[in-house]
């Protein structure tokens, strides 16, 4: 082997031994600074799903929690209102009840009224009446009775009252 074959051959053996060093801290920086680089990146990023998948979870179990609270206040509100409803007509009808009672009683008390007004008017009638026969009888009796009369009936009238004070 000559020089020149040698030195060609070390400098081909030279530049197998350089590309493999040039690897081997290649793939010694690679997985000495690179890889865990990478792989805290990686990490974060699936902590950062994670954890978003935990708030998409948490926030679809709100949802869900509100969804039946919505139907629950729905159902309470349909509730609520047939109770109202309820209480509306017992209210109504109670109203109407007492409304009712409230007018027979004023038209009782309108027919006792207007019996009173009516014993009262019969009354004053009755009275009017018979001053107004005592009125004609007196005038009539100034008429037709003379004294020879009146003494006669003064006596009859004195002794019916002595025969019924006696006995």
């Amino acid at each position: 082997m000559s020089d020149a074959q040698f030195y060609i051959k070390l400098a081909l053996w030279s530049q197998v031994v350089s590309s493999a060093v040039f690897i081997a801290a290649l793939l010694y920086v690679w997985f000495r600074w690179i890889v865990p680089v990478v792989m805290a990146a990686q990490e974060r990023s699936n902590r950062q799903i994670a954890e978003a998948e935990r708030r998409r979870d948490e926030v679809k179990g709100a949802l869900e929690t509100l969804r039946r609270e919505i139907e629950g206040a729905h159902h309470d509100a349909k509730l609520i209102e047939a109770r109202a409803e309820e209480r509306g007509d017992h209210e109504r009808q109670a109203l109407i009840d007492e409304a009712t009672a409230a007018g027979e009683r004023a038209l009782q008390d309108a027919g006792r009224e207007l019996e009173r007004g009516r014993a009262a008017a019969r009354t004053l009638l009755r009275d009017e009446l018979f001053e107004r026969a005592l009125a004609l009888a007196r005038a009539d009796a100034a008429r037709t009775v003379d004294r020879a009369l009146d003494a006669r009936l003064v006596e009859r009238c004195v002794g019916s009252l002595e025969r019924a004070a006696h006995g």
